[in-house]
C-alpha cells in the first residue's frame, strides 16, 4: 500500500513525519492509525506519546546525560497521581538531599566525567518539583531500616539526609514507613521497585525496577498485581507512620553525637 497516496499526502510530507523533521497533528495521526488498523490500546498510547512530544519536557536541557529508558521514567513520574515505592538500599530520589544524591550518583558504573555527574544531579533535584505540584502526587514509601543506618556520603551527609527525611514524612500526601529488621523474610527481598498510578482515563499502572544498566518497566496487568501484592505485604509489616518518624529521628540524633 502507498501510504502517502492513500492519505492524499505528498511523499515529502510523509518522509518529514517519518524522519521526525516535522511534527504531526492529531487529525493526521488519527488518519495514520486508522489506515494501519492499530488496536485501541496501541492507538491510545501513540496519541499520548504525540501529545507529550508536542510539549517541551523540563529535562530537555539535560537530555544528553539522560538515557532513553530514564527519559520515559521522567515523563511517567511527572504524570503520576500516586507513587508507591519500596527501597531497600538508599533513600528514594524524590526525597534525597543534593549531597546524598551526589554520593549515590558518583557510584554509577556508567559515569566517567564530572559534567555528566553534575547534569544527572541537576535532573534528580529537578525531579523533586513534582512534590510541589498542585495537587502533588500521593507518595507512599516503604524503606528498609538499613537505609537509615547506611552512611552514604559519610556520617554528616547521612545525618542531614535523615533530617530531610524526617521533615518530608510530615509533608501533605507523603506516607513514609520503615520496615524493621525484625520483620524477617518478606516479599521485597529480591529487588526494590515502585508502582506509578495515573488518572483513570489516561493509562494503566506501571512498575519500574532499577538495575545496574538501567531501569525496567512492567506493564502487564498480571505483573502489576504481583508487585502491588508485594507492596501491600511490605506495608503491613512496617512500623506505623509515627513509629517510623521516631526511628528516623532517633537515628538522626545518634549520628549527631
Amino acid at each position: 500500500m502507498d501510504v502517502a497516496t492513500a492519505l492524499g499526502w505528498s511523499e515529502s510530507k510523509l518522509s518529514r513525519i517519518e524522519t521526525a523533521h516535522t511534527g504531526i497533528t492529531e487529525d493526521d495521526l488519527d488518519r495514520l492509525l486508522t489506515l494501519y488498523g492499530l488496536a485501541v490500546e496501541s492507538r491510545t498510547r501513540l496519541r499520548d506519546l504525540a501529545r507529550r512530544g508536542r510539549t517541551r519536557a523540563w529535562w530537555t536541557p539535560y537530555r544528553s546525560s539522560v538515557p532513553d529508558p530514564y527519559d520515559e521514567y521522567l515523563a511517567l513520574e511527572a504524570e503520576a497521581v500516586r507513587i508507591s515505592e519500596w527501597e531497600a538500599q538508599v533513600v528514594p530520589g524524590l526525597l534525597q538531599t543534593d549531597e546524598y544524591a551526589l554520593a549515590v550518583i558518583e557510584t554509577g558504573a556508567d559515569i566517567d566525567d564530572t559534567a555528566t555527574i553534575q547534569r544527572r544531579l541537576a535532573v534528580r533535584m529537578a525531579r523533586q518539583e513534582v512534590l510541589r505540584r498542585d495537587p502533588p502526587p500521593n507518595l507512599r514509601i516503604v524503606i528498609d531500616q538499613g537505609v537509615l543506618l547506611r552512611e552514604i556520603g559519610g556520617r554528616e551527609v547521612q545525618r542531614r539526609q535523615l533530617a530531610k527525611l524526617h521533615e518530608s514524612s510530615n509533608a501533605p500526601g507523603v506516607e513514609l514507613l520503615v520496615l524493621p529488621f525484625q520483620a524477617g523474610a518478606h516479599a521485597g527481598l529480591i529487588e526494590s521497585f515502585l508502582i506509578m498510578e495515573f488518572p483513570d482515563d489516561t493509562r494503566n499502572p506501571v512498575v519500574h525496577i532499577e538495575g545496574l544498566t538501567g531501569g525496567l518497566f512492567r506493564v502487564k496487568p498480571e505483573e502489576i498485581d504481583v508487585y502491588q501484592d508485594a507492596f501491600d505485604d511490605l506495608a503491613e509489616r512496617t512500623l506505623s507512620p509515627e513509629e517510623s518518624r521516631t526511628a528516623i529521628a532517633e537515628t538522626r540524633d545518634r549520628l549527631a553525637r
